[in-house]
């Protein structure tokens, strides 16, 4: 009994969020190991998030003593706090949060650790680093980069935010679309299919059977008839789509048949384009498909995928297996549903030969990839996406000048880069006076010509010397004096923690670029430089 309470524990803490993410996801999470660097309000609500998640452990680095002003901006710090180390009195509180998840502490300055102790950070999953200035972050983005550690940096300051991921490669199997085309295959029906759907009659004077054929059925019959009209070709053109449209509605018996209104309303299904998108073809034809004793599992994927679509598949991808509800007599759907997991299993069978093959080709043990991990790939071949970022150095020294020329053309655009300008000028600024500009109001003046030179300065180093910055921006960033105001704080650290929920479950696309907050008209855009 007290075995099975331990399992179902995690299970009802963690209810809602294995909805999302499952059981694959939610195992992810609590072998993580996460650092966090500086755990002011930034960094200690994205700790929170992911505290409160499951994650497996969290270290803390953070040379700080609580002060007074902490009281005023970050929730897990009281009175009590009060001179103590910032990150033991953080790690504390969030242990009252989660007692599951194992939390540890570095009173060190994150700098000092960055220049004296790199080998420190390759211990850790993901490494959030909050509040960096942009010396700091250069070195421990490649630090990360040579460890292959996820980094992602978060920073607020006054009315905006970002939120960065640095990795090399990162791949993704369960992406999760908001909206995607089921996979019916009825441009392409294979033969259990066909035979199925030629069983029943869809001319069939019995209403009730008539009024509960499931539209798959309709379609694939209808598609036949027509290409049997039509030397073998399925309706392309909007008019022979509208005329298929009027081909399923001349075999309904009564209005109100929400069968036949289903196949109307899917019939564009029937019009797939066959083969492959262009995204998958982009993963299969990638370098990294020549798969040798040190590729990756996905990659190995990628390489029998290959091998799959040129053989098994006849030009198709594995087949995913599910159908969508639908009007229809409970045996013809729990029929079709037999007939979709079946080809999804075959799909999934040849496949696992194929990585098995490949595996011991290249030297590996043929059982080293799971057939649930296979499984899942097989489900989610069309939703593959492979991330790929550039270095912080190559973004800071040489970003993509077309994109950053549309950015400055586009009028929403134009605030987040102005303030993606602003917060680096800042820390050229902060490093020539030892100060962020307008920590005192005596000097706001005098700061914000020198914050301006700044910007100019990263602008020409970016190769936009004609480019013009707002001057109430300016104005507005010295104003900001470096402040994290709790409620940007909470978004920009909610940002960062889910990436990292995104980066260490390995579902959902990360961010792919440099996102920015802008608190003053309350947008955000994402900066691909």
């Amino acid at each position: 009994m007290a075995a099975a309470a331990a399992v179902a524990e995690p299970k009802t803490k963690y209810d809602r969020q294995l909805r999302i993410w499952g059981d694959q996801g939610q195992a992810a999470l609590e072998k993580a190991s996460i650092c966090l660097l500086n755990c002011g309000p930034t960094g200690t609500e994205a700790l929170k998030n992911l505290v409160l998640g499951g994650i497996g452990s969290v270290t803390v680095v953070d040379g700080s003593k609580v002060e007074q002003a902490d009281l005023g901006n970050n929730f897990l710090l009281d009175e009590g706090c009060l001179g103590q180390s910032r990150a033991k009195s953080i790690c504390s509180f969030l242990q009252e949060l989660n007692d599951a998840v194992k939390a540890k502490y570095v009173e060190e300055s994150p700098a000092t650790m960055i220049d004296t102790n790199p080998s420190f950070f390759s211990q850790f999953t993901v490494v959030i680093a909050t509040q960096l200035p942009e010396s700091s972050l250069l070195k421990l983005d490649s630090i990360c980069r040579s460890a292959n550690i996820v980094l992602v940096a978060a920073r607020s300051y006054g009315l905006t935010g970002l939120v960065r991921v640095s990795i090399k490669e990162h791949c993704v199997i369960e992406s999760k679309p908001d909206h995607f085309l089921d996979d019916l295959r009825l441009h392409k029906p294979w033969t259990e299919l066909k035979q199925f759907a030629k069983s029943i009659d869809i001319c069939d004077k019995d209403a009730v059977v008539h009024k509960h054929t499931p539209y798959i059925v309709i379609l694939v019959r209808l598609a036949e008839k027509w290409a049997d009209a039509h030397d073998g070709q399925l309706p392309s053109t909007r008019q022979e789509k509208r005329e298929f449209k009027d081909l399923i509605r001349a075999h309904m018996l009564n209005v109100d048949e929400d069968n036949y209104k289903e196949a109307v309303e899917s019939s564009y299904k029937v019009s797939v384009t066959p083969g492959i998108s262009d995204d998958i073809r982009q993963i299969i034809d990638d370098s990294s498909s020549e798969v040798n004793l040190s590729s990756s599992d996905f990659w190995v994927l990628v390489a029998a995928l290959k091998e799959f679509i040129a053989n098994e598949g006849n030009g198709e991808l594995p087949l995913e297996g599910t159908i969508p509800d639908m009007t229809s007599l409970t045996e013809y759907y729990v029929s079709l549903q037999k007939i979709y997991q079946a080809k999804a299993e075959s799909d999934c069978l040849a496949m696992e030969h194929r990585v098995k093959s490949i595996l011991k080709r290249i030297g590996r043990d043929p059982e080293s990839i799971s057939r649930a991990y296979i499984k899942t790939f097989c489900k989610n071949t069309r939703k593959l996406r492979v991330c790929r970022y550039r270095s912080m150095e190559e973004e800071f020294s040489a970003p993509v000048l077309s994109e950053v020329q549309k950015y400055f053309a586009d009028e929403d655009s134009c605030f987040a880069m102005n303030f993606y300008i602003l917060l680096r000028a800042v820390d050229r600024l902060a490093a020539n006076y030892s100060r962020l500009p307008g920590i005192f109001d005596s000097e706001i003046d005098e700061d914000v010509p020198r914050l301006k030179l700044a910007a100019v300065a990263v602008l020409t180093e970016m190769g936009l010397n004609g480019a013009s910055l707002s001057e109430d921006l300016i104005t507005e960033v010295c104003r900001f004096a470096g402040a994290e105001i709790h409620p940007v704080a909470a978004f920009i650290g909610g940002m960062a923690s889910q990436e990292v929920i995104k980066l260490v479950t390995k579902q959902f696309v990360p961010l792919m670029g440099t996102f920015i907050f802008n608190g003053i008209d309350l947008k955000s855009q994402v900066l691909a430089l």
